[in-house]
């Protein structure tokens, strides 16, 4: 190949890829789970996602219609997620700012921002932008981070 070339179609090797940085991480750290979250959707992957919530995990949402929250735990969520997952063509996470985050050694709280689009065909897209309110506990600190409480505060 002539120095300065570039074919798109048979580009050269990434030699600066980390080969010890998987598509999945350990969830050693926050930012862990929320590349596992995205992970999941992107590949639709509910063994991954479910593995992100706690087993006392719940859910929480405002129902603006009848002006009250509605949650459910983690049984009920990985199943909805599921049916979501099996009902698209493609789902597309954006994670944002982090807009406030809160954490100790087994506890935190982070809330942030994302764009999230729904492609069920060619002329049905649905785009929800919105934050996660994500309460996130480990038993210690060789533990992994697991979800127990997400409240949704999207547009949808």
């Amino acid at each position: 190949m002539l120095e300065g070339c570039f074919n798109p179609f048979s580009p050269s090797l990434d030699r600066e890829f980390d080969k010890n940085e998987g598509l999945i991480s350990d969830q050693k750290d926050i930012e862990g789970v929320f590349k596992n979250f995205q992970y999941a959707y992107t590949f639709k992957d509910t063994i991954i996602y479910g593995n992100l919530l706690d087993d006392d995990f719940l859910f929480i949402y405002m129902d603006y219609d009848k002006g009250y929250d509605i949650s459910w735990g983690r049984d009920e969520d990985v199943r909805i997620t599921n049916t979501l997952f099996n009902s698209v063509l493609k789902a597309d996470l954006i994670w944002n700012n982090i807009v406030s985050r809160t954490e100790d050694s087994l506890n935190a709280n982070v809330i942030r921002g994302f764009n999230l689009t729904f492609t069920f065909n060619p002329t049905d897209i649905i785009r929800v932008d919105g934050r996660v309110n994500l309460t996130l506990e480990r038993n210690n600190t060789a533990d992994k981070w697991c979800i127990t409480r997400w409240r949704d505060e999207s547009n949808f």
